[in-house]
């Protein structure tokens, strides 16, 4: 994994160039390998920020850089392990797994939370690629074991944590969405897991349906659904024996500022909260964020903030004083009404552009831009939605 004296200054020197222009321009027998790691350092340079400043990480092929985990949400699992061993009350004997290592980023910033931390990964050259960057970043501690996650629970001695991030390719390379179908497939290995862990964290897509998930897994303490900048980006699933029948969820977005947003809530505040609608919109139009309407608390965000909703099913809310530390976006409004041939075509006539976002209205962003001549972008922002008396409306507004 060792790259030469002469590798290392083409690699910088060019690192900031095109790698399809590079591949153009020049001609060499280390080419694809100098190609691959260039690649991989302008893609850790934003998702790996950390990484990118050590020359002497190797980075694998394209796929297994693309599925990684980024730094931000790497740091935010690393905070739940955080307050997982500080509230723990068996006491453990500060050991850790990672099962499904891939590219070891996850693992890199849990294993220093422990005494012993075994990586494990069935792919040969992936282990290869993981212990030279291990040794890397200083991580003397740790173990590499090329294995898959069943093989390697069968002989594991017990472990404080457990950490898996299951394959969501099947075979043939195409991404599958169920528990069942990802590799390895928790529902044959959560009773070995458990019996193995004090606490299992997973992490699946957020195309997963999470309450289907919930039940398929059992067991489950708390789900964490995690945006990067308002891109919701994973499902953490929290398992262990004691926990109850009804897990907590934690809505967090993480800002690249390095601002958080969070909300927690439980499927019961969820059903049993008690929230009024609003006749017309006030002064203030809050859209929660891509963590909050992935997790579903439509209902216990407005109670929680003592917002009014605009209708059961459009997920708008409102106010006429502003709620400054809202989690999600927030706009003043300065305008609505009903989008007849007069008014539209009155509001078209008047604006050049507008960032448009459809929420339960029975046209397309496609549709109004079309009806209206709008080009997209500018200050100005229209969202289409429904009233709690079934009206339809564009509501003109402007971000706080």
């Amino acid at each position: 994994m060792e790259l030469s004296l002469p590798q290392k200054e083409f690699i910088r020197t060019h690192g900031e160039m095109d790698v399809r222009e590079l591949a153009l321009r020049f001609s060499r027998d280390d080419m694809a390998l100098l190609l691959s790691q260039i690649a991989g350092r302008q893609t850790a340079r934003l998702k790996i920020p950390s990484w990118y400043g050590r020359e002497d990480i190797f980075y694998p092929a394209h796929l297994p850089l693309e599925q990684a985990s980024s730094e931000l949400t790497a740091r935010y699992k690393s905070s739940l392990v955080s307050t997982i061993i500080e509230n723990s009350a068996e006491g453990g004997n500060g050991r850790f797994a990672d099962l499904t290592g891939g590219m070891g980023i996850d693992f890199s910033f849990m294993a220093p939370l422990f005494r012993e931390a075994d990586y494990v990964e069935q792919n040969e050259e992936l282990c290869r690629i993981a212990e030279h960057n291990f040794g890397v970043l200083g991580l003397h501690h740790v173990t590499v074991h090329c294995d898959s996650a069943a093989h390697f629970l069968q002989e594991a001695n017990p472990y404080d944590l457990i950490y898996l991030d299951p394959a969501r390719r099947d075979d043939a390379g195409r991404k599958v969405f169920r528990i069942e179908d990802c590799t390895p497939d928790l529902t044959s290995l959560k009773e070995r897991l458990l019996e193995r862990a004090g606490h299992v964290m997973v992490k699946y897509s957020p195309m997963l349906d999470i309450s289907l998930a919930t039940k398929t897994l059992g067991n489950v303490r708390e789900v964490h659904v995690v945006s990067v900048d308002n891109e919701c980006k994973e499902l953490l699933f929290l398992l262990s024996k004691t926990a109850g029948e009804v897990p907590q969820y934690v809505a967090v977005n993480l800002k690249r500022s390095g601002e958080k947003e969070r909300f927690s809530f439980s499927v019961a505040q969820e059903q049993q909260a008690d929230i009024s609608f609003a006749d017309s919109p006030g002064r203030y139009l809050y859209e929660p964020n891509a963590s909050i309407l992935k997790a579903g608390a439509f209902k216990s965000v407005a109670q929680s903030y003592n917002l009014q909703k605009l209708h059961i099913n459009s997920h708008l809310y409102t106010s006429n004083v502003l709620v400054a530390d809202f989690p999600g976006r927030i706009f003043e409004i300065e305008t609505f009404f009903v989008p007849n041939k007069q008014n539209s075509k009155s509001f078209a006539m008047e604006t050049k552009k507008a960032n448009i976002a459809v929420r339960n209205f029975p046209m397309t962003v496609a549709e109004i831009r079309r009806k209206t001549g709008l080009a997209d972008g500018g200050d100005l922002y229209l969202f289409a939605t429904t009233l709690s008396d079934e009206r339809k409306v564009w509501i003109v507004c402007r971000k706080v």
